[in-house]
């Protein structure tokens, strides 16, 4: 079927008859769900991945995802009426597809972009892709990629980009914990196109799966700078939170008070400062520009050395803390709170918890990690000691992720059975809490509060 030119009631139509054939490269957090979210919808689907054993779960309708909502329910629907199958070989299921979606992971730090997973998926669909099939980039990527694709496509596939066949970005808007939601119903969907043959009945497709919409614009480009700016700017704005939280500890306020009062001006939108950036999205895209015109980044990449500061500012907060009960670091005994770099979620990548801990340890302290969505298998796997479940004896409690199990935590037990009541708060979930000014208590951008009985 030549889903190239469609107009978007005859792509939409297609699709909720059963008529459309979908590939979904990449089954993660990401991918998955969305392999899911069009097999509800009708279509035929083929959801393409490099390892074997998620493939086979996948077919047998086992959730990889367990932590995703709404994902094991839609699996076993999918794959019980036989709408979604799992292969490894990505040219077999372009060959037989109308949609081919990517959605495999691109990473990038300081040292570069490596983009090997994506290459690879488009030498599969380079050597499957069939006439009149559109392709769809959904993994964020440096503005300028997608269309850095179609010689390689074109050369291996004899087939010719905006005629023989379509090419487009479309940025997922989603986030972990969440996604199908995301998906469905949050935002409206971002597409840009080398033509209107190929947008046209993107729209109608997304549009079905999607209560939001689309917005269409007006390139592929301006498609791939939508998400990425998107990203860089919270991530800017959270480092000038976060230096603004230094220079809050020097004037001794509290900087979330000036920066909620600031925020009542319509013009002001400061974000909330703390232990540091994770993820695979924020910092990760701010290293796209960065590496593709670093003679105009300046500013991202000083954001990007203050957001990845915070972490060590955490331990220093925790030193000046436990100098004020002349405890030495060597050898303290520290509970960290978090392992995943947001709350709510089981989720490591890019944490700042691990350089804080690495940090900690580095001084000699006795670190033991609490995460309530991780075994304490899972924690020593990362190389560390797992809480013990026990706070007697603890010198100080770090909170890095904003978990909300951490918020039920008896404040006045946790002071009886600690050596030292200390409590060094990345995410401000004890700054009001009852009970919290019985402890030596600081946070990025609030100066170290001593009890009288310490002072």
């Amino acid at each position: 079927m030549v889903l190239l030119g469609k107009s978007r009631n005859e792509a939409s139509n297609l699709l909720l008859k059963g008529e459309l054939t979908v590939s979904v490269f990449g089954l993660g957090k990401m991918g998955l769900p969305l392999a899911l979210v069009f097999a509800s919808k009708g279509a035929k689907v083929y959801g393409v991945d490099l390892n074997e054993n998620v493939v086979e779960m996948v077919n047998r309708g086992e959730n990889p995802i367990s932590f995703e909502p709404g994902v094991g329910e839609l699996l076993e629907k999918a794959v019980k009426e036989k709408r979604l199958t799992a292969v490894t070989d990505g040219a077999l299921a372009s060959s037989k597809s109308d949609l081919i979606v990517l959605l495999v992971p691109v990473y990038a730090n300081a040292k570069g972009i490596r983009m090997e997973l994506m290459e690879k998926a488009i030498d599969e669909v380079s050597n499957g892709i069939r006439k009149g099939a559109i392709v769809v980039t959904e993994t964020t990527l440096p503005p300028g990629t997608t269309e850095s694709f179609i010689p390689k496509i074109e050369n291996v596939s004899g087939l010719k980009a905006g005629i023989d066949f379509g090419i487009a970005h479309a940025p997922e808007r989603t986030m972990s914990g969440r996604v199908i939601k995301d998906i469905t119903e949050s935002y409206p969907k971002i597409i840009g196109a080398i033509n209107e043959a190929t947008l046209e009945p993107l729209i109608g497709i997304y549009s079905a799966i999607n209560k939001k919409g689309v917005v269409p614009v007006s390139s592929i480009r301006v498609a791939e700078a939508v998400k990425v700016f998107e990203g860089v700017y919270r991530d800017v704005n959270i480092a000038l939170a976060n230096e603004l939280a230094l220079i809050s500890e020097r004037l001794g306020i509290n900087v979330n008070e000036a920066i909620d009062s600031a925020n009542t001006q319509p013009y002001s939108h400061i974000h909330r400062p703390g232990a540091g950036v994770g993820g695979h999205c924020i910092g990760v895209y701010t290293w796209f520009l960065i590496h593709s015109f670093p003679e105009l980044s300046k500013i991202m990449k000083i954001a990007r050395e203050t957001n990845d500061s915070m972490p060590l500012h955490m331990v220093e907060l925790t030193v000046k803390a436990l100098n004020l009960v002349r405890k030495p670091v060597n050898g303290a005994r520290i509970i960290v709170f978090g392992l995943s770099y947001r709350g709510g979620i089981k989720e490591t990548i890019n944490s700042p918890s691990f350089p804080l801990i690495n940090e900690f340890l580095k001084w000699g302290a006795n670190v033991e990690v609490y995460d309530p969505y991780f075994s304490n298998e899972e924690i020593m796997s990362y190389g560390f000691k797992p809480f013990n479940g026990n706070f007697e004896g603890a010198d100080a409690v770090v909170v890095v992720t904003d978990h909300p199990q951490f918020k039920e935590v008896d404040l006045r037990d946790l002071k009886d059975k600690m050596a030292t009541p200390i409590i060094i708060d990345g995410r401000y979930i004890y700054a009001t809490a009852k009970g919290i000014e019985n402890f030596i208590y600081a946070s990025p951008g609030i100066q170290i509060r001593c009890p009288k009985s310490f002072q």
